[in-house]
């Protein structure tokens, strides 16, 4: 091996086609994580919502910023929660269908306006933009009722217990 003075050792790592190609994948990576940061906050458009204003109320109310952050994160939690239980003990299509349009209708708008806003960022055409403004606002709202409809299991009725899961007809349990 041969040691010239003065000489710098070229990597692979240092080039600068390299440094390129990692800071934009990087990017892509970077603004995954930023859509999904948005796309999840606008489909709990409506406990975001609950818990701002709580939070916001409780700190004008003299609660201080951590006391008004755990206020409004508690009231966010418990809108969601007693959403999802009041949508699963809901026997009533018509109840449950105000129930989901509840959470569905702010997450649509929120998605139509994240959609349209990250839209003005890259499209030229004012159609295009509005035709994926649409279709988000539609793939964010049928989300949030995806996730209010689907997290809770049918309520049990009054006077029913529960039971043991019966096998389907002709299965067999492993006593026999």
């Amino acid at each position: 091996m041969v040691v010239v003075e003065g000489a710098t050792l070229a990597t692979f790592v240092t080039g600068t086609i390299t440094m390129l190609i990692i800071g934009v994948l990087l990017n892509i990576v970077g603004l995954g994580i930023f859509c999904r940061a948005l796309f999840a906050l606008a489909t709990h458009a409506l406990p975001f919502f609950v818990g701002m204003s709580v939070g916001i109320y409780s700190f004008q109310a003299g609660a201080g910023p951590f006391g008004a952050i755990v206020v409004g994160f508690v009231a966010a939690g418990f809108t969601s929660v007693i959403g999802q239980y009041a949508f699963s003990v809901a026997r009533s299509p018509i109840v449950r269908l105000v129930i989901g349009l509840l959470f569905a209708v702010p997450a649509a708008h929120a998605g139509y306006s994240v959609t349209l806003a990250l839209g003005h960022l890259g499209i030229p055409s004012e159609w295009w933009r509005e035709s994926f403004a649409v279709l988000g606002a539609i793939a964010v709202g049928g989300i949030a009722w995806a996730n209010v409809s689907m997290q809770t299991g049918p309520a049990l009725g009054p006077g029913t217990a529960l039971r043991p899961v019966q096998p389907p007809n002709g299965a067999t349990t492993a006593g026999g």
